[in-house]
């Protein structure tokens, strides 16, 4: 009798296997070679369906019978079926891994074992266990560095670039993502580069580095255009990455552009049914621009695509349709949007622990359950001896979370009253400087209703400088209610409300402009206090006195910090100057207000009359030892 070839055995397994809805026919497998299904299982790792099935049979047939070798594979393959398939939780291919690496180390291929323990570090970190991740790859890098194997080692790097990268450590992620690209393109291994990039793209991300995130996504769409223009799909993915780097960085005109390429090239190489998953990206950006029927279309589309797929995990999709349609005015729709998120949430819960119970009954058919065996027989045994000691310990575990609970409760409690009593205080002080603000308000309306009677310009004048000071006081203590820092003030802001409030008083807008050439530079109230009276002073008098015969003029503020202990004040105007010779204008008591300030702060003040008038001082903020 001939062999059948393996032609012909294959063609019976997709015969067979072809079949999902009978199962009972995946018996008649047993016929065919283990090589045979191995060879079948690689091809086939894709497959959602029968692949399980087969492999779980195929390791049952192979357990007693074939070589360490034969059944590190069909560990592997099973493992690699659960990565990309996601079927079941993370843990199912970390057990499979883990199988196949205990099997090729009882063999002598180094270089084999090295990259199981690297493969089951990209494991851990799908499973979240971040620190057996990285003692496993801290085992492969050794052994890699004593085959001189740059591959290896190029490979190695990235995947713990990532690792530090899913630990939020990105200063680190760039660190081993940098050694591992030159290794990677000296091995011309151009797939693993491209997909390293990554790494900086979404590490410089998160460190607000933005410019060197966009320069590596430049790099790895070059490499795979240069060298691997097949690997078709990293372009998809770095396109996508940098859209979220731009979305971090507010820029959402180019988010837009990089989400929209990503789901182009996806379109252009597995057709757009198939690519509708992408629009939820671009939908999301044009919701951030409140482009609300340009996201609804997206969204839309994306969230179908994910219906038609029969995809219950998407939550987000649905929160983010859900706000297109309340900004819309579709109320009805936005909660049935909502009660679908909340619906996923539930059924994610679900499968979680159905998965769980999955994965038990798989441990128990690939061998499992002697371990298990085996396992209680020698717990028995030593019974007797560790009783006692666990008891102990037990009891010890119970008081020590007993009083951690108590204490963590008592802090919570402390930490809940603390942050009640800060809000209730700030609304107080919000609610103090509201009132304050209100005061001067109604002092100024008096002293303006007084002003307005009187018929003595000397005395008008008076009235109106105290009321640009009330004033000056007033837009502080507006700001200060009104801003999210109770304790300081921007004075760019409030230099501009001031300038405004003033040429509103002297009905000077159309004839002289105030700018404020300065950066934001928040102080304290007892320091914004004084300042502001003093640039009132002065652009009350620049305003009464520089600019005569309603000429045309231009004042300039600015408001610096040289240092940490000092404040470089300078109001400049163009008008007509000091004229020499001639006695100083009004009261006087501007000028000596003015002074008293200038020596409250532990200032100087300098006056220049060149071209109009230049006062400069230098304030001390911390008084000398």
């Amino acid at each position: 009798m001939k062999t059948p070839t393996i032609s012909f055995l294959l063609a019976f397994l997709f015969s067979i296997f072809g079949q999902s809805q009978d199962h009972k026919k995946l018996d008649e497998f047993k016929i065919v070679s283990i090589d045979s299904c191995i060879t079948w299982m690689t091809n086939n790792y894709k497959n959602p369906n029968d692949f399980h099935d087969i492999g779980l049979q195929t390791l049952k047939r192979a357990q007693n019978t074939e070589t360490d070798l034969t059944l590190a594979q069909i560990h592997e393959n099973l493992a690699l079926w659960h990565s990309y398939n996601g079927l079941f939780s993370p843990d199912s291919a970390v057990y499979h891994t883990s199988n196949a690496l205990r099997y090729h180390k009882k063999g002598t291929d180094k270089k084999k074992i090295a990259d199981t323990y690297e493969v089951l570090s990209r494991q851990y970190i799908k499973a979240r266990k971040l620190e057996k991740s990285q003692d496993v790859l801290f085992k492969a890098i050794p052994i890699y560095e004593a085959l001189k194997d740059e591959e290896g080692l190029g490979s190695a790097y990235r995947t713990l670039g990532l690792l530090y990268q899913v630990m939020q450590d990105y200063h680190k992620s760039i660190e081993y993502t940098t050694r591992a690209i030159p290794l990677l393109e000296k091995t011309k291994k151009y797939g693993l580069l491209g997909m390293a990039y990554f790494n900086l793209i979404i590490s410089y991300g998160e460190l607000g580095e933005f410019e060197k995130a966009y320069k590596a996504t430049d790099d790895c769409l070059k490499i795979v255009e240069e060298k691997v223009p097949e690997e078709v799909f990293i372009p998809v993915k770095a396109h996508s990455y940098r859209g979220e780097v731009y979305v971090r960085a507010q820029d959402y005109t180019n988010a837009l552009k990089d989400y929209i390429k990503s789901w182009e090239l996806c379109v252009a190489i597995i057709g757009e049914e198939r690519c509708a998953t992408y629009r939820t990206e671009i939908g999301q950006v044009y919701l951030l621009q409140e482009e609300y029927d340009k996201a609804l279309e997206h969204l839309s589309a994306g969230v179908q695509a994910y219906e038609k797929k029969g995809q219950a995990t998407i939550i987000q999709q649905y929160q983010d349709l859900s706000k297109c349609y309340a900004n819309l005015g579709d109320f009805e729709k936005a909660i049935l949007c909502q009660e679908k998120a909340y619906a996923n949430s539930n059924q994610v819960l679900e499968d979680k622990i159905a998965n769980l119970e999955s994965e038990a009954v798989i441990k128990y058919e690939t061998g499992k359950k002697d371990e298990a065996i085996a396992t209680q027989g020698e717990l028995l045994k030593q019974k007797g001896r560790i009783q006692t000691l666990f008891i102990v310990i037990a009891s010890l575990l119970a008081v020590l979370l007993l009083a951690l609970l108590y204490f963590f409760n008592k802090n919570k409690k402390k930490t809940q009253l603390i942050k009640a009593k800060n809000s209730e205080n700030e609304l107080l002080l919000k609610e103090i400087h509201h009132r304050v603000k209100n005061n001067l308000e109604l002092v100024k309306s008096l002293i303006s209703l007084q002003s307005a009677d009187l018929e003595d310009s000397p005395t008008k004048d008076a009235m109106i400088a105290s009321q640009n000071r009330v004033q000056s006081m007033g837009i502080i203590h507006q700001k200060l209610y009104q801003g999210e820092n109770l304790g300081s003030i921007d004075m760019k802001d409030y230099f501009v409300n001031l300038s405004d409030g003033i040429l509103d008083t002297f009905n000077a807008e159309n004839k002289v402009k105030i700018e404020c050439a300065m950066d934001q530079l928040e102080l304290d109230v007892d320091t914004a206090v004084p300042i502001g009276l003093i640039v009132n002073e002065l652009l009350t008098n620049a305003l009464k006195y520089a600019f005569p015969e309603n000429s045309q003029g231009k004042i300039k503020i600015s408001l610096t910090k040289p240092n940490p202990e000092t404040l470089t004040l300078r109001v400049i105007d163009n008008g007509i100057g000091k004229v020499a010779g001639t006695s100083p204008k009004g009261t006087g008591f501007g000028s000596q207000l003015v002074k008293l300030l200038t020596l409250q702060l532990n200032g100087i003040m300098e006056e220049k009359h060149e071209n109009g008038t230049s006062i400069l001082f230098q304030f001390k903020t911390k008084a000398a030892a």
